[in-house]
């Protein structure tokens, strides 16, 4: 096995998608081989929100490149927004329902995300509560 690069400008949309975000894959099986790993980058357009979703078995790192996406989930009842900067960290762990959003009028949201799976799972929910619903559903099958 060897090192691989790969160029900024060569990202491949053909990943899985939510509406309201584009995601460009840059490491993942199908561009390197990788086994337990996906990289890549998403792009929240300004004063756009994201589809509420969560990436299944996945964790997922994120690391805030510009702009200022607020990342909202539910704790327990209640949403909760996290408003961010660049160089901040993100960590959403594996089905937690979130959503993105770009509140700026002018400027992108980027953001670098890691997966802890080979490809971008993407499960798009009606609602967060749903999304809990369901995570706690699976968690009382485990």
């Amino acid at each position: 096995m060897t090192l691989r690069h790969i160029d900024g400008t060569a990202l491949s949309a053909d990943t899985a998608q939510t509406p309201g975000m584009l995601r460009e894959e840059a490491i993942s099986g199908a561009s390197v081989g990788s086994d337990r790993l996906w990289m890549g980058r998403t792009t929240v357009a300004p004063e756009v929100r994201s589809a509420d979703h969560h990436h299944g078995e996945s964790e997922t790192a994120i690391y805030v490149v510009s702009g200022h996406p607020e990342f909202v989930f539910l704790d327990g009842d209640t949403e909760r927004r996290v408003r961010t900067n660049p160089g901040d960290y993100i960590y959403v762990p594996p089905f937690a329902p979130h959503r993105e959003e770009n509140p700026d009028p002018v400027e992108d949201a980027v953001v670098v995300i890691a997966r802890t799976t080979q490809q971008a799972i993407v499960v798009n929910l009606p609602s967060l509560r749903a999304g809990a619903e369901d995570a706690w559903h699976r968690s009382r099958q485990a």
